[in-house]
């Protein structure tokens, strides 16, 4: 069996001087026009109680582009424009359904700088990306091929934090399911290790921010030194943000060959439906929590399943897996289990349990017992 899915192939980037001061202000342009019609949709429904669409703002951007406040709207592309306000109305679809909060403003200095062109603001032929109002094509590193005859449906440009440029195409791409293993596995997920397999084994948590933390530590001090405002302080900035990029490049890759080993492995994989982000609240565990990544591993377990035709088996937050006895036809229960305690001894079966690998294998029972 196989399936179509859209998928996006991300590459490094370099673009010239002159494509890099267009992408500037093709960022800034995106980042206004969705704050314009943030407030403006925001106060349509809070004095008139009106309800706004796509339509709408598109209206509200031709009308803007003749203001002569920001008639530089008209120096960019304006694609990318309509793309921010498609998204902006996705936003507020996920927001009314309740699978999202309520779309914030961006920020010039924190929100992610990008840009979205659909099929007719750029050609791509021959392996070469050209971009609309450029003259020449985009410089890419393709590092693997895009799957043979398809073309590109999207492309978006970004830069992050440390300064990296890169291009993201989106393509439709046919995957063929693996065979079926017929095997099923519960994950345990945890902070001394990653990972820990109803089987026994443990995957290693690598930890990449506490590697890096005295690196960091020393970047962040050179910052906090320097003259707000000042070109010592912009590059002091930049050498904090290649640490972090390099933390976090280090962890997605890790989770990436952890990911998808597990689905290549497993026709079913039982986790614990987490939430993170009250876990955080926790500050004694919120740095060990976020340098590990659960969402991250959970989403790409998520996606991954559904490319390739596996089962991704949630349980249930409030389940007690650490605190359970795993032994067949036991099912003794403790009424607390601190998390120092890294195995106990049944009192009523007598078996000896390693916490983590105990709980895993309760994951697995109950995720197969609603499968």
């Amino acid at each position: 069996m196989s399936q179509t899915v859209k998928r996006a192939f991300k590459y490094r980037c370099y673009p010239t001087t002159e494509q890099a001061e267009l992408l500037h202000r093709t960022f800034g342009c995106v980042r206004y026009v969705w704050n314009k019609a943030l407030a403006e949709r925001t106060r349509r429904y809070k004095d008139e109680s009106a309800n706004t669409t796509y339509v709408d703002t598109a209206k509200w951007l031709t009308a803007w582009k003749r203001e002569e406040g920001s008639a530089f709207l008209t120096e960019v592309s304006n694609v990318p424009l309509q793309q921010a306000l498609r998204a902006q109305q996705n936003a507020f679809s996920a927001f009314f359904s309740k699978r999202a909060r309520y779309p914030k403003f961006k920020s010039r200095k924190k929100s992610r700088r990008s840009a979205t062109f659909a099929n007719n603001a750029f050609s791509f032929r021959d392996g070469q990306l050209k971009l609309a109002k450029t003259s020449e094509p985009l410089l890419v590193r393709w590092h693997r091929p895009l799957p043979e005859g398809t073309q590109p449906s999207s492309v978006t440009v970004s830069q992050d934090s440390a300064g990296r440029w890169f291009v993201s195409l989106l393509v439709e791409d046919t995957i063929t399911f693996p065979p079926s293993t017929g095997v099923a596995v519960g994950v345990d997920a945890g902070l001394d290790h990653l990972v820990t397999l109803s089987t026994g084994e443990k995957i290693s948590n690598p930890r990449h921010e506490r590697a890096d933390r005295r690196k960091l530590s020393k970047a962040q001090k050179t910052l906090a030194r320097k003259q707000k405002g000042s070109q010592n302080r912009a590059k002091a900035r930049l050498k904090v943000a290649r640490v972090h990029a390099r933390i976090a490049d280090r962890r997605r890759d890790h989770l990436h060959k952890v990911t998808t080993r597990l689905v290549r492995e497993n026709q079913a994989i039982a986790i614990e439906d987490l939430t993170v982000r009250n876990m955080l609240k926790n500050h004694s565990l919120a740095r060990a929590i976020s340098d590990a990544a659960w969402s991250e591993l959970r989403s790409m377990l998520e996606y991954k399943a559904q490319w390739y035709g596996r089962e991704l088996l949630l349980v249930d937050r409030w389940f007690p897996s650490s605190k359970l006895c795993s032994t067949t036809g036991c099912g003794h229960k403790n009424t607390k289990m601190p998390l120092n305690v890294r195995s106990w001894t049944c009192p009523d079966c007598g078996t000896v349990h390693d916490r983590d690998v105990n709980a895993a294998k309760n994951i697995k029972a109950a995720g197969l017992a609603d499968w």
